[in-house]
């Protein structure tokens, strides 16, 4: 009877330390084969919404699902290429995943892309990855453990002043009519994967990156926890932090910058009615 009893006991959970290395190490495999697809003839389709999907996209969506999934039945599931499944609100702990962020990029041949993946806990990313296989760079971090790339340690950027500040955005974006003042003199520079654009304000190769466009979670939910552990801060336009495992997974727009510079963006971009 004994014996019984023990064999019926539930296992317990998987350690978070668990979580990140079957996280770390499912993103590099995936990297790896989104990396055999660049710069091949493909296939690609339109999407309802008109955007691009290729079977780049797919190979990479179904790797994680089999990888994450099949060693964590019991989480929830978001991805931009796989149908939603209400029951991911029921889970406390859910894998949001972009198999490839910048499918633009990616498509082109530029080596703006990024594998993106985070372990949301109770509505907050507590883990993520953003790896470029083309730059071979692995941007990870974890909750109370700092952030790192290719496992060295990276701090967002100290400025606390717009005038020279590098912006990763739309050129464009500061010269619209939407602003109640004209901006200083800033640098910016685009680039089509909305991981990559925070992973580089997390590792203070740009002071911030601002985008006034909806935004869905798995966009979001693995560079978010990186640029926080790096010491930045990523919240909406109005400065309100993004919850994530919502039953609309979408966000009004981002900002994100070091902890300086940030409520200098937001009483800018604050007063701005989208």
């Amino acid at each position: 009877m004994t014996a019984i009893k023990s064999a019926e006991r539930p296992l317990p959970a998987p350690s978070l330390d668990e979580d990140y290395a079957l996280l770390k190490q499912a993103a590099r495999e995936a990297g790896d084969l989104a990396f055999s697809y660049f710069r091949q003839q493909i296939e690609v389709k339109r999407k309802p919404d008109g955007s691009e999907v290729s079977e780049a996209d797919l190979a990479v969506d179904t790797a994680l699902k089999l990888e994450l999934i099949g060693k964590r039945p019991d989480y929830g599931w978001l991805s931009e290429e796989t149908a939603d499944n209400p029951e991911r609100l029921e889970r406390r702990r859910v894998w949001m995943v972009d198999p490839i962020d910048g499918t633009n990029a990616f498509l082109r041949h530029v080596p703006e892309w990024t594998v993106s993946a985070a372990l949301v806990e109770d509505g907050v990313p507590v883990m993520g990855v953003v790896f470029n296989p083309a730059t071979k760079e692995f941007f990870h971090a974890m909750h109370g453990r700092g952030a790192f790339l290719n496992d060295q340690p990276i701090k967002a950027s100290g400025i606390s002043t717009l005038d020279g500040a590098k912006l990763i955005a739309s050129g464009g974006l500061f010269k619209k009519k939407i602003w109640k003042e004209p901006w200083p003199e800033v640098k910016t520079r685009w680039v089509n994967s909305v991981a990559y654009r925070l992973a580089l304000v997390a590792c203070g190769q740009a002071d911030a990156t601002i985008s006034l466009s909806a935004k869905c979670e798995w966009d979001l939910a693995g560079a978010a926890i990186i640029v926080e552990e790096a010491g930045g801060i990523i919240t909406d336009h109005h400065g309100e932090g993004h919850l994530y495992n919502r039953a609309s997974p979408r966000f009004p727009s981002l900002v994100a910058s070091g902890k300086a510079l940030h409520p200098i963006l937001i009483e800018r971009t604050g007063r701005v009615d989208l």
